[in-house]
């Protein structure tokens, strides 16, 4: 079975790697992919002052940075637990929009399961910023898990 975790680094993905440890238990032959995403760092449009190209250039590889962090920190994280499930284990970082990027990599690894982490922020805060785990819920082809 091809399970794809997504992962930011936050208390909500470390659960979500709790709970795909648990879902695979001592079954054998589980395949895993760790996808961290890092979205990039534009200017706004009407900056009410210019910042420098360096500026976003170093947000940029903070964020990078960040999503890498948060990929080693998550195969750590299950080696630690100590299940055997996962024959193959294998991690990612992608630039892009965190949903559309997740979605993608489901589709093209052919992902049985995609288990994601509930990032909690509410109605008010799903309607006017979005919400990751709503929209991969939504557009993903395979089943998806989100965990609280």
């Amino acid at each position: 079975m091809k399970l794809l975790i997504a992962t930011d680094g936050s208390e909500f993905s470390e659960r979500a790697i709790q709970k795909a440890c648990e879902l695979a238990g001592t079954a054998a032959n589980w395949s895993l992919k760790i996808v961290s995403v890092c979205e990039p760092q534009t200017p706004a449009a009407a900056e009410p002052f210019a910042l420098s190209g360096e500026y976003y250039a170093k947000l940029a590889e903070f964020a990078r940075e960040k999503a890498e962090h948060s990929a080693e920190e998550a195969v750590r994280q299950i080696k630690a637990i100590g299940t055997n499930a996962f024959a193959d284990i294998t991690s990612e970082v992608e630039l892009g929009r965190p949903s559309q990027v997740i979605i993608d990599k489901a589709n093209e690894w052919n992902a049985d399961l995609i288990v994601v982490g509930s990032h909690g922020r509410g109605f008010w805060g799903r309607l006017t910023l979005g919400s990751v785990s709503d929209a991969v819920v939504r557009h993903a082809q395979c089943s998806v898990l989100v965990v609280k």
